[in-house]
């Protein structure tokens, strides 16, 4: 058997929507292309011994400026899965209507085994790295937290960054998933879950789709598999518990658990944070293998950790009637064949987990503004109900209650608007994705009518560019 590629299984995904597009092959072999690949090799002292550290940078795609994609710190990261974290970056980015094009980063570590100090150190290179080469600014190429980096990394990138590049009125912007403090956005920590909550709601509103999957229309009341209770699984099990929906079972690497009336994921992660597993948590039982809740009977199967965690092999006794990829690639193209031949609905990553991408946009449009959003308007649009409300209540002669008064007086606060835009992102997307796959028949399934919306739009842009004549 031929080793799997994640590059060769997004570039099959793309093959598939590129023959309903009505694409020049030329242009089509540029989309497809990684146009820049920086591959590198630098020397960090650890200890009293002096490592030398592999890592990447990949810009799949110029037709848009910045780049934009995250940066990954794990064993396994090389150049495949770089190449094609980029480029479903691409596509992403294209079908959410963010204008930026798409670029991936990963450093080939396994963070637990450094200290802080270490890790500050292997960053702060890295970006130094970036920077010598230009592949790094708020007009070129924008990283982001991804598997095994955080808030924490991404700081030390922004100060690395201003340090070498002073006086640069738009520093901020080189970088997304920043701090708070350090001009991060309200709202980000949560945004992919969330992302995947407002994407997975809107399919599950559409009264035609859920007809055909036999379900009832609304998140209420469906049960959930979640796999992966990383900052990505945790939110969006968490926000499918506040939408009534029943977690049934969750999975980590260590096992994973289910209980048929509903788990409390904050009681898991506290019960995992005291143990170290998720297993034996009251109330709960453990599976004999953590797989094996992906192939739980259930409505919707989140998987949300790493990719090809369901293959040719364990798709067929797959039950879910909808997957949910709220991973990269967590389906291989076997898998999807068999899914689809099942009639399961499979809502593809590359636009499911675009939330982090929005909101990043949105993170960066603070930084070049220079101003928290919410800042103008809030104070305005609190006075202004306040008058409405007066004027209501001196008309019927009737007093609102403290409760409803404190919601129609409430201006929005940056989470707030930062959540709206998202879940107008999510929805938009999802109706011109379902559109797509609607007014062509012969498109076999949802992941191809997310390219084929994806490849339009970037085909468009090198078009009006005017790079071939």
């Amino acid at each position: 058997m031929s080793e799997y590629s994640f590059f060769g299984a997004v570039e099959k995904s793309f093959d598939k929507a590129a023959k309903f597009t009505k694409w020049d092959p030329g242009i089509l072999e540029q989309i497809k292309q990684c146009n820049a690949v920086y591959r590198m090799h630098f020397p960090v002292k650890i200890g009293d011994k002096i490592e030398v550290v592999k890592a990447y940078r990949v810009q799949h795609s110029h037709h848009k400026l910045p780049c934009k994609g995250g940066i990954r710190f794990a064993m396994s990261v090389n150049l495949d899965e770089v190449m094609a974290l980029a480029a479903l970056m691409t596509y992403k980015c294209a079908i959410v209507n963010v204008p930026f094009a798409g670029a991936k980063g990963g450093i080939t570590i396994d963070p637990k085994k450094y200290t802080p100090y270490e890790l500050e150190k292997i960053t702060r290179r890295y970006t130094s790295e970036l920077i010598k080469k230009n592949f790094i600014g708020p007009g070129i190429d924008v990283p982001a937290p991804d598997y095994g980096t955080g808030e924490r990394e991404m700081a030390w990138i922004v100060d690395t960054y201003q340090s070498m590049r002073p006086g640069e009125i738009d520093a901020l912007g080189c970088v997304t998933g920043k701090p708070v403090t350090q001009g991060g956005v309200r709202g980000r920590r949560e945004a992919t879950g969330l992302g995947v909550f407002y994407g997975l709601r809107e399919v599950c509103n559409m009264k035609d789709v859920m007809d055909r999957l036999g379900l009832t229309t609304g998140v209420e009341g469906k049960k959930v598999v979640v796999q992966g209770l990383g900052n990505v699984g945790y939110h969006t099990a968490k926000f499918f518990t506040e939408a009534g929906s029943k977690v049934v079972a969750l999975a980590e690497y260590e096992g994973a658990i289910f209980n048929n009336d509903g788990l409390d994921v904050d009681a898991v992660v506290e019960h995992r944070k005291k143990t170290g597993s998720i297993l034996n948590f009251p109330g709960a039982t453990n599976f004999a293998k953590n797989t094996d809740a992906l192939e739980m009977e259930c409505d919707l199967l989140i998987p949300a950790a790493l990719e090809n965690v369901i293959n040719g092999e364990n798709a067929p006794r797959v039950k879910a009637k909808i997957i949910g990829e709220a991973a990269n690639g967590p389906l291989t193209p076997e898998a999807d064949e068999i899914l689809a031949k099942k009639g399961a609905l499979v809502v593809p990553d590359m636009y499911l987990n675009a939330g982090g991408v929005t909101v990043s946009y949105f993170e960066w449009l603070k930084n070049l503004s220079h101003v928290r959003y919410g800042r103008m308007e809030k104070r305005f649009t609190e006075n202004l109900n306040g008058q409405i409300l007066g004027q209501i209540e001196g008309l019927t002669g009737k007093k609102v209650g403290d409760r409803e008064k404190e919601l129609i007086m409430h201006g929005p606060e940056e989470v707030d608007l930062v959540r709206s835009g998202l879940e107008e992102t999510m929805i938009t997307a999802t109706r011109e994705i379902m559109d797509a796959w609607k007014a062509n028949p012969e498109i076999p399934d949802m992941r191809t009518a997310a390219y084929l919306v994806a490849i339009n739009k970037v085909g468009t842009s090198y078009a009006e560019l005017g790079i071939f004549p």
